[in-house]
């Protein structure tokens, strides 16, 4: 879906005056403006051009603009306007437009409903979840929440657990079909009542516990293996029964490799915070006769116990710095929900991310939504549109929590292991991107004149996954010499 807003005038105006100052001045003043644009146009420092070379990466896959925070042009533009894949760098977008809607106190809720009498610790109905899209419901934060029934009162559910997911407006979920890969915690879909990711976090043993997994270890250690990627040797399959899931482990795992914990999604929503509560709610002493089934919350049901999650500049602090998809898309789609809609789908994220753009003056005629976390082959944005993205953010209220939640140079997040031997390590927040086909970075720079710099890279090849010396030479040339 393409995010449309009315055109503002920018640099194709100043260009038409530009003109016509031209014909009206004549030769001098011509020569002063072209000076002038190739100034604001400058080709790239040398070095980058090297680096992208020597990985075989044509000018024509990458976009650059580097910009004074406080400056009217871009000091550096190359393929500026050009619509590019942005991988994790759409992040930048989701999260501004959230801080920026929302504010940095906002706070999602997981709610508990009583839908009969409690009498003496039995609950004589069905207990209702009502989920709020929460993106970092843990399964920590879960617990205490089954803590709170059962202080208040709360023993035996002689009727189901009901799961109210119906603030997401969520189509059904192919988890393999971006990447082959429906294991992996980040191809997790969104739900009202996501619950610890979906996913399983094994060390020598799952966390977090859930009744009904039956765990087969098969895992070997191989003595003589080196560790590096240690998760390329171990295999995890899921095999879903009515009563119970089969997670069968198998494969080799280098014996040199320290202990390390792996995340393993599952794909049922329902089914996992039914094995969570099952297995939670038995060690607090609880009962649960019935069966465990999506609803939604009865209108005559009372509001028991409301368990809130962190604040949204929590949870953007986790987004960016550790690019996470799943609590990236369910805040895309927290925007449509706090714009009215019920449940809130894609179209509702989009629509809401349009009209906030709309608001700030923000005219991105190339941009396209999908699921507002970059996870996609569809989502465009142009690095000219990123780098205005970036001013407006700096000059806006939200800024600090925003620079607080991108990963610093060489110091943690996804630019932890980076540039640590050069003098740009701690000077800049980065954002950073990856896709197969697709490296991406967005932030600010402080040079070590102490002026902050907007600067945006994005390369889309076959060959892009060895543009990061490149990227990293045009980080340090920032922080040398300026935009």
């Amino acid at each position: 879906m393409r995010v449309r807003v009315p055109h503002l005038p920018q640099r194709t105006a100043v260009a038409q005056v530009s003109r016509r100052r031209i014909a009206l001045c004549g030769f001098a003043c011509a020569l002063w403006l072209g000076l002038a644009a190739s100034a604001r146009a400058a080709a790239l420092p040398l070095q980058v051009a090297a680096e992208l070379k020597a990985a075989s990466i044509p000018p024509t896959a990458v976009a650059v603009v580097t910009q004074a925070v406080d400056g009217r042009w871009p000091q550096r533009a190359v393929n500026a306007r050009q619509a590019m894949n942005p991988a994790s760098v759409m992040k930048l977008v989701t999260t501004f437009a959230a801080l920026d809607r929302l504010g940095p106190a906002f706070t999602w809720q997981t709610e508990a409903y009583l839908g009969g009498e409690l009498n003496a610790g039995i609950l004589h109905g069905d207990l209702i979840l009502r989920g709020g899209g929460d993106p970092k419901l843990t399964w920590e934060q879960f617990a205490r929440l089954l803590q709170q029934l059962r202080a208040r009162g709360l023993r035996e559910i002689r009727g189901d657990l009901v799961l109210d997911r119906g603030a997401f407006a969520v189509p059904p979920n192919d988890p393999g079909a971006f990447d082959a890969e429906p294991l992996r915690p980040y191809n997790v879909a969104p739900d009202a009542l996501l619950l610890n990711f979906n996913a399983l976090s094994l060390t020598l043993l799952p966390e977090p516990p859930v009744a009904g997994l039956d765990l087969v270890n098969r895992i070997e250690l191989d003595p003589g293996a080196e560790c590096g990627d240690w998760r390329e040797g171990p295999r995890a399959d899921v095999f879903a029964h009515p009563a119970a899931i089969r997670l069968v482990l198998s494969g080799r795992y280098p014996a040199r490799c320290e202990e390390q914990r792996w995340h393993i999604a599952l794909a049922d929503h329902t089914g996992f915070v039914a094995g969570v509560f099952r297995a939670l709610w038995t060690q607090l002493g609880g009962a649960l006769q019935g069966a465990v089934r999506d609803g939604p919350t009865p209108p005559a049901a009372h509001l028991f116990a409301v368990l809130p999650a962190p604040t949204l500049g929590e949870a953007v602090h986790d987004i960016n710095k550790y690019s996470n998809n799943v609590m990236a898309r369910q805040l895309f789609l927290t925007l449509g929900l706090a714009a009215g809609h019920r449940p809130a789908g894609t179209a509702d994220g989009v629509a809401a991310i349009g009209q906030w753009l709309q608001s700030r003056g923000l005219d991105f005629p190339e941009l396209v939504l999908e699921n507002g976390a970059g996870l996609s082959r569809r989502e465009r944005i142009s690095a000219a549109s990123l780098a205005r993205l970036l001013q407006a953010a700096w000059r806006s209220a939200v800024m600090p929590e925003l620079m607080a939640s991108l990963p610093v140079v060489a110091v943690d997040g996804t630019m932890k292991k980076r540039l640590h031997e050069n003098g740009v390590a701690g000077q800049a927040h980065i954002k950073t991107g990856s896709l197969d086909g697709v490296k991406s970075l967005a932030g600010f720079v402080l040079d070590r004149n102490g002026r902050r710099w907007i600067v945006v890279f994005l390369v889309n090849h076959p060959r892009a996954a060895r543009a990061g010396p490149a990227m990293d030479a045009l980080l340090k040339w920032v922080w040398q010499h300026g935009g």
